[in-house]
């Protein structure tokens, strides 16, 4: 089965709001066998887009798993809690 992978570019404008967003993601994440591979950490952008304050990379079993992680009701609610609280930018690719 090819690997699916979230790549997320975050930049929080409000920390005790992103805290919601925190406390509710992980259940979609276990939910989806979610592995985390970066997140956070020195990142800086060499090409094309300011660096962001930080950079996220999730591993998941299959593209489809993530694609579900991200449309399940339980990140629905993550997501739904983020808002206003980051500028998210979020690429899902498929592995080799």
């Amino acid at each position: 089965m090819i690997k699916g992978y979230w790549i997320a570019n975050v930049t929080i404008t409000n920390e005790q709001n992103y805290a919601g967003y925190q406390a509710l993601a992980p259940e979609a994440f276990r939910k989806y066998d979610a592995h985390f591979l970066a997140r956070g950490g020195q990142n800086q952008a060499l090409e094309g887009r300011t660096t962001p304050e930080r950079t996220v990379i999730i591993e998941f079993p299959s593209y489809q798993q993530a694609l579900d992680c991200y449309h399940s009701e339980e990140y629905r609610k993550a997501r739904g809690a983020r808002e206003g609280a980051a500028e998210v930018d979020i690429v899902i690719v498929e592995g080799l």
